[in-house]
């Protein structure tokens, strides 16, 4: 599992908690966890779209010049996906999640990511 949110020790997080979420994924499903931070958004681009109710479009946008900004294609191991991976983030969909626009990003510079949303 690769976690995408930017804050993985919010009170809001629950059980989803860095350490917490750590311990569940390797003692129930022997699987790793990773925290990414290369592929969260910025605090200041939260605020923009969540507090002071920015469009998605403009969120949309500006994640997806920061990516580019950040060369997460250049600088992220591509043997991290070759087993299924899991990104997480705090969004219940895909529609307007920055974890859609993670894959769709790499999927256009790698060619070789495939996703399925559940």
């Amino acid at each position: 599992m690769v976690d995408v949110r930017l804050n993985n020790v919010s009170q809001l997080a629950g059980f989803t908690k860095r350490d917490d979420l750590q311990y569940f994924l390797r003692e129930i499903c022997a699987a790793d966890y990773i925290h990414e931070p290369l592929l969260a958004p910025t605090q200041e681009m939260l605020d923009a779209y969540k507090k002071e109710k920015g469009s998605w479009d403009d969120y949309e946008k500006e994640f997806i010049a920061l990516m580019s900004t950040r060369k997460i294609e250049d600088r992220l191991d591509q043997s991290l996906f070759e087993v299924p991976t899991v990104l997480l983030c705090s969004e219940p969909t895909p529609d307007q999640c920055h974890r859609r626009l993670v894959v769709e990003y790499l999927s256009e510079k790698w060619g070789n990511l495939h996703a399925r949303h559940l």
